[in-house]
């Protein structure tokens, strides 16, 4: 029996599911039941049917899960594949910052663990900041935006609301540079440039297109375009390759890469299914609270689909 046949038959067997974000390993992604963005990924386990939901990311995206799926077994492989921009911001820095603006209102990204969570109002991904800020909050509002300041400024070119921006950043998309994207604009002038909103203010400003990766993913399939750079983490350029192979990406920056989403293996998703390790556990306080902001973000995204 080989790795897959083995993977294929403990699913079976703990009646489970493989969900795996964008940025995994290629390996990985191809074995998940369901790969994408953390918003996509954020309803999938909302609506997902098995038992077990086996993570294959970083462990605030785990944690969601478990948030959204109380009753079900939540394991990530890979325990400590935590997330730099997560820990910029603690519950203590938070409610410091609410102190300091009690007339403020939290939205926070994603990005976060599920104590800064349950201090916020409504949670957004990068797929969704700006329309959550336009149907969660009213012109007059102070808004407190935590962690990342640059998918923060990003969307408050995009809609008019009052922001207060916290310092964090994503170590990975600070890595891509103007200067990269110029210079395979030069090699590939017909190519569009997609790029994420992690992304510094200088790389926004030369991209066609900002976008999550699920929008990245959408895009390049309707796109008539035929080459593409991508201003995000080398792990998306595989998804892209893999969905559209008849059109070639370039990488916006080979330094590009978030060592702990790579720390997901093949033989670490077999032994967490084996002997049901990597649990993430939450208090029933801490779930109930960050259910809130969650469950307002996926009430305005779905209310807009319909």
């Amino acid at each position: 029996m080989n790795i897959i046949e083995k993977i294929n038959r403990l699913k079976k067997e703990r009646n489970a599911v493989i969900l795996a974000h964008n940025y995994q390993l290629p390996e990985i992604q191809d074995i998940a039941d369901y790969t994408g963005d953390s918003l996509g990924l954020s309803i999938e386990a909302s609506q997902v049917k098995a038992d077990v939901i086996v993570f294959c990311g970083v462990y605030f995206m785990a944690e969601t899960a478990k948030i959204l799926s109380p009753n079900k077994t939540v394991l990530i492989p890979a325990k400590n594949a935590g997330c730099p921009m997560a820990d910029m911001i603690n519950v203590e820095q938070l409610r410091d910052l609410k102190r300091r603006h009690p007339q403020a209102k939290v939205m926070c990204y994603v990005n976060s663990s599920a104590g800064v969570k349950a201090e916020s109002d409504v949670c957004c991904t990068s797929a969704n900041a700006t329309m959550i800020a336009e149907k969660a909050f009213n012109e007059d509002d102070e808004i407190i935006f935590v962690p990342d300041r640059y998918l923060a400024r990003y969307t408050a070119t995009q809609v008019k609301r009052n922001f207060v921006f916290w310092p964090g950043f994503c170590p990975t998309h600070v890595k891509i540079l103007p200067e990269y994207v110029i210079d395979l604009k030069k090699d590939h002038p017909e190519a569009e440039v997609l790029v994420h909103p992690e992304c510094s203010a200088g790389v926004i400003s030369i991209a066609d297109q900002v976008l999550s990766t699920g929008g990245m993913s959408r895009y390049a399939k309707e796109s008539k375009t035929r080459k593409f750079i991508i201003g995000t983490e080398k792990g998306m350029v595989y998804r892209l390759k893999k969905d559209n192979p008849d059109k070639e990406f370039y990488c916006a920056s080979e330094f590009a890469i978030c060592q702990n989403m790579k720390k997901t293996t093949l033989s670490k998703v077999i032994s967490s299914l084996e002997n049901m390790r990597g649990e993430v556990t939450l208090s029933e306080d801490i779930i109930k609270k960050a259910r809130v902001s969650i469950d307002k973000m996926i009430e305005y995204t779905l209310a807009k689909k319909r």
